[in-house]
Formats: C-alpha cells, sequence, structure tokens
C-alpha cells in the first residue's frame, strides 16, 4: 500500500508537465491526424548475449521473447563495450569520444573525455521534440559529470545520511537534452532498494517506502508516461534506461528462488546449453560460429570450493533479468491497452556484454555507499564469504560467469572482442514491419540509432541547434534492413576505442586488440563468428590497411589527444 500511495503522488507530479507539452505542440502547428510511430528505446546494463530466451538463454523472459517472436532478432548488433559511451553515442548518433565521453564521466579537460555530450552535440529528445514528438525517459542517465568528494563526505552521500546538494550540473539532466519528463538515476551505480542521485526532473527525490525495488520503479514510471502521452495525438518518444543487471547483484529474494538450483550444474554445462539454445533459436550457426575453449581451463566446478557463492550470484543475476522483463511486459501490456502498439517502433538491446568486475574487491567509496540509510554495514564479499541477493552484500557474477554469459563469444565489458560489444537486439513494429521472427544478419551499430529515429520522425538532423554548431552525425538509418530491403550492414565501417582497447570491422574483416600496447590480431567474421582463428600472420598487408585505417578514424572521432 505504501508503495500505491508513494507511486500515485509521483504519477501526479507527472501529468503536471502535460499542458505545456500540449501547448508545445500546437505551437509548432503539429498535425493533430499524426501518424509517424512512436518510438521506444529499451536499454538493458550489462546484460550478457545468450541470457534471453530468445537468444538462447534458461532466463525466463517471456515478454522480451514475445516481442523478438513478433518482430526481429539481429545477431550483430554493436555496442561501444561500456555504459556511458554507449549511452552518449545512442542518444547524440556520434562515437563517444565525438560525443564527449571516450572514457567514463569525469572532465578530464581534452575534447573527447569531457565525461558528458558537448554544446556542439544534439540528443535524439532534442531533435524529436523540436519535430513535434512527446519525449520522457526513465531509468539510468550516466552521461552527467560526476564528481567524487572528500571520501567521509561521499560515503555519507551516498548512504543518504547527507545531501550535498545536486548530482551534477543540472544542465546535463535529461530535462536539460530534450526530455520534458525524467525519472530515474543521474549517476551510474545503485542500490537497487535505495538507489543514490534519484531524481524526478531536477528535484531530487530525498525518501522512498520500504519496498522499492528500482527496476520495478523505472518500468512503472514508463507505464505511467506512456498513460499520458496516449491522451495526445502527436507521437511520442520514450527512453527507458535499466540499470538491471549490472552489479550489485540485489533482487527480491522470491525472484531469486525461482533460479535456486538452475546454476548448480556449473558454467560449462551452462555454456555449452546456451550455445545449443542459440544454434536452435537460429541466432548463429555452426558452420562459422564455433564453440571457442573455455577461457578459464584450470577451473572446474567440480571442484569449485565456491559453487554454492558462484551458484547464487548467478541466480541473483537471473531474477534481475527476470524481474526486467517483467517491468517490459507491463509497458508493452499499457502500449496495447492505449492502442498503441501496432504504430509503436520497440528497440531493446543492452549497453555492453556482461561484466567480468569484483566490485567487492574494491569496498566502499565513490559510487559504492558503505551502509544504508538506517545504518546497516554493507558488506563487501571478497572471499566470498556472504551470499549475494540483499541490499547489504555488493558484489558481482564475476569474469567466469560474465564469459559463461556471453556465450558464444570470448571476453567481456570494457573489451572490444564479439563479447564486449555484442549486445541481442530486437526490434518490434507491428504497422511495418512484416517479416516477424527473422534473425537478421545484417551488422548495425547503437550510433545508428540516432538517425533510424530521426528517419521514423520524418525529420532531419540539424546542422545547428539553438545557435550552436553541430557535429554531423556518423551514424546510419537502419530502416531499409528493418524493411527487409538490405542484405547488408548499417554501414562499411564500426569502430571501437576505450582505454586502450580497440577494433575496427571493415564488411566482414575484424581488427582488433585486446589493450592499447597488445599487438592487433585479424579475424574473417563470416567463417569465423566467435574470433577462434587469429589469421593476422597470414594477412599481413590486410592488417596493416586496417591499422591505418583504424588510426586516421581515431584522429577524425577525437580519440587523440588521448588521456595518460
Amino acid at each position: 500500500m505504501l508503495k500505491q500511495i508513494w507511486f500515485g503522488s509521483l504519477i501526479l507530479m507527472f501529468l503536471c508537465t502535460s499542458c505545456k507539452m500540449n501547448t508545445a505542440a500546437s505551437d509548432k502547428n503539429i498535425d493533430i491526424t499524426d501518424s509517424r510511430p512512436n518510438i521506444v528505446v529499451i536499454m538493458a546494463d550489462d546484460l550478457g548475449y545468450s541470457d534471453l530466451g530468445c537468444y538462447g538463454g534458461e532466463i525466463r523472459t517471456p515478454n522480451l521473447d514475445r516481442l523478438g517472436a513478433n518482430g526481429l532478432r539481429f545477431n550483430s548488433f554493436y555496442n561501444t563495450s561500456r555504459c556511458c559511451p554507449s549511452r552518449a553515442s545512442m542518444l547524440t548518433g556520434l562515437y563517444p569520444h565525438q560525443a564527449g565521453i571516450g572514457r567514463m564521466t569525469m572532465d578530464m579537460e581534452l575534447s573527447g573525455y569531457r565525461g558528458t555530450p558537448g554544446e556542439n552535440t544534439v540528443t535524439i529528445a532534442e531533435v524529436l521534440k523540436e519535430a513535434g514528438y512527446q519525449t520522457g525517459m526513465t531509468g539510468k542517465w550516466h552521461v552527467s559529470p560526476t564528481n567524487q568528494l572528500e571520501e567521509e563526505k561521499q560515503l555519507k552521500w551516498l548512504s543518504h545520511q547527507e545531501n550535498y546538494g545536486t548530482f551534477s550540473d543540472t544542465l546535463t539532466y535529461p530535462t536539460s537534452r530534450g526530455f520534458d519528463k525524467f525519472f530515474g538515476n543521474i549517476w551510474g551505480v545503485v542500490d537497487y532498494f535505495d538507489p543514490f542521485s534519484l531524481v524526478n526532473g531536477v528535484k531530487q527525490v530525498e525518501n522512498i517506502p520500504d519496498e522499492y525495488y528500482h527496476t520495478d520503479v523505472i518500468g512503472d514510471s514508463a507505464v505511467a508516461y506512456v498513460e499520458q502521452f496516449s491522451k495526445n495525438k502527436n507521437p511520442f518518444f520514450l527512453y527507458v534506461a535499466h540499470c538491471a543487471p549490472h552489479w550489485p547483484l540485489h533482487a527480491p529474494e522470491e525472484e531469486i528462488n525461482k533460479y535456486a538450483n538452475t546454476y548448480d550444474k556449473g558454467w560449462r554445462e551452462i555454456r555449452y546449453n546456451r550455445y545449443q539454445g542459440l544454434i536452435e533459436k537460429g541466432i548463429i550457426k555452426t558452420d562459422n560460429a564455433e564453440l571457442p575453449d573455455f577461457m578459464f581451463p584450470e577451473l572446474a566446478w567440480e571442484s569449485n570450493t565456491n559453487a554454492d557463492w558462484d551458484s547464487r550470484a548467478m541466480a541473483v543475476h537471473a531474477a534481475m533479468v527476470d524481474r526486467m522483463d517483467q517491468s517490459i511486459g507491463k509497458l508493452v501490456d499499457k502500449l496495447e491497452e492505449t492502442g498503441e502498439l501496432e504504430n509503436t517502433v520497440i528497440f531493446f538491446f543492452s549497453d555492453n556484454g556482461a561484466s567480468s568486475e569484483r566490485p567487492s574487491k574494491y569496498g566502499p567509496g565513490f559510487d559504492r555507499a558503505g551502509s544504508t540509510r538506517d545504518g546497516r554495514k554493507v558488506v563487501f564479499p571478497v572471499e566470498k564469504d556472504s551470499m549475494p541477493g540483499s541490499q547489504t552484500v555488493h558484489s558481482g557474477i564475476g569474469p567466469v560467469w560474465a564469459h559463461t554469459i556471453n556465450t558464444p563469444f570470448r571476453f567481456w565489458k570494457a573489451k572490444s572482442f564479439e563479447g564486449g560489444i555484442n549486445s541481442p537486439f530486437i526490434v518490434h513494429w507491428p504497422r511495418q514491419i512484416k517479416e516477424q521472427g527473422i534473425v537478421k544478419d545484417n551488422p548495425a551499430h547503437v550510433v545508428d540509432i540516432m538517425a533510424t529515429c530521426i528517419d521514423l520522425a520524418g525529420t532531419k538532423y540539424p546542422e545547428k541547434y539553438k545557435g550552436r554548431v553541430i557535429k554531423p552525425t556518423v551514424g546510419k538509418t537502419m530502416l531499409p534492413i528493418l524493411m527487409g530491403k538490405s542484405s547488408v550492414g548499417s554501414q562499411e565501417v564500426y569502430f571501437w576505442e576505450h582505454f586502450g582497447a580497440a577494433a575496427l570491422r571493415k564488411k566482414n574483416w575484424k581488427l582488433v586488440r585486446l589493450e592499447k600496447n597488445a599487438p592487433w590480431e585479424l579475424y574473417d567474421l563470416a567463417n569465423d563468428r566467435t574470433e577462434i582463428h587469429n589469421v593476422a600472420g597470414s594477412n599481413p598487408e590486410t592488417v596493416e590497411e586496417l591499422a591505418k585505417e583504424w588510426e586516421d578514424l581515431a584522429q577524425t572521432y577525437e580519440v587523440y589527444p588521448a588521456p595518460n
């Protein structure tokens, strides 16, 4: 009941902006019979490539599976390998460094590393709002500068025991970048039961009900927005940025119990079963996507002294994905109930591959609280001596599970191998997409979302916005692919760089390195989708050509000058 009362008052706050939106729309002389589609972008956080049921996984995701069965699934959709760079790229239609977030959200006083999209960028929300769309966002923003206080203050701030004002410059908040409405977290990491940096518009949300769970409220807020948007004739753009299943491993116990024994079989069996599931679902083919060797050959589940902890950790991850799917189901149901589903384009993807991070090693600090609001100590179980799931335990799944759930690929978040940069990608649009249930081999990139939304909205990417000169978008529309009119990728060349990890894909050639000083590797993705056979040694001219092209693009895309 407390949650219902609190959320009811929250919805009333949402409604107060509606008259302003109607006025704005009428001022632009928008046709009240506007038939352009609504656009809903749903982004998961640290989702494994094969986590979803419709991508071969064992996690129960009936709502996303439904969207996949009645829409399109891609097997080569790319992100930038990390949270905030992917968000900046998606929002602006630029590669991360061009957008100002080549690394994370700290200002490093270099053009590609300012920690927030600069004044010469424009967001999808800004462009679509100018074109008469209603705009709203819920969830994780993570593209505002984050500046750390001195340690004692920081820890009190994170645990809600002191308030030190705004979480960043409010001119960088979503409502200053084209969104009429926003409810969510400004920073990246959250306690799912009591999130830090929670705001409604620009106003801090200082109190929450006892039974708060962030995934639920992100989803419920999106449902509330659709309820309000659907009362107006103008189409809407809604960005739903889930935090799940990013660490810390937090989920309601009843959800975790659904997966209590699922992962007792261990990494290798889960990995093999997922590989078979990917084949059965038509996501990959055995003739060009072998299952690589397990990246941790020295590890055997049978001799794992932490098997109970590891099984529980993965069960919590599964519960987080499951709960996110449930919230997406409520959103789809609301779209259907309001008559909007038929002409709503839904994009679903993840900001990067599964995370290998072990936040327990770092302990409290920066974005990790050391205690709860009511003073309970938060445990960081480096030795895996406290079971994950509750608010007072802060942990992640670690590299072995990350490798497992990124099946069939190697590596993970922050790396430019396929396990770090490849995401499930579902597109659902009943009115126009007729190839339902099809798996698309066409490569595409998160940078293409902007151009695609502009195409859907029948508008143009601006050369100037509010008097500011805007960098040209590098993304290309995916509409020809979505409509079954293209057999190639959205672009000929895709580019990556993050903390020295780097790659370039040109048609089916992929040049990639693990870190800054590592040698370039070369893979023929047409015949080796899972990057097993490095053919750099037998193709030195191709390596040289692609490496030069990467360097040229690194200059163009503002990787240089790079921080030390």
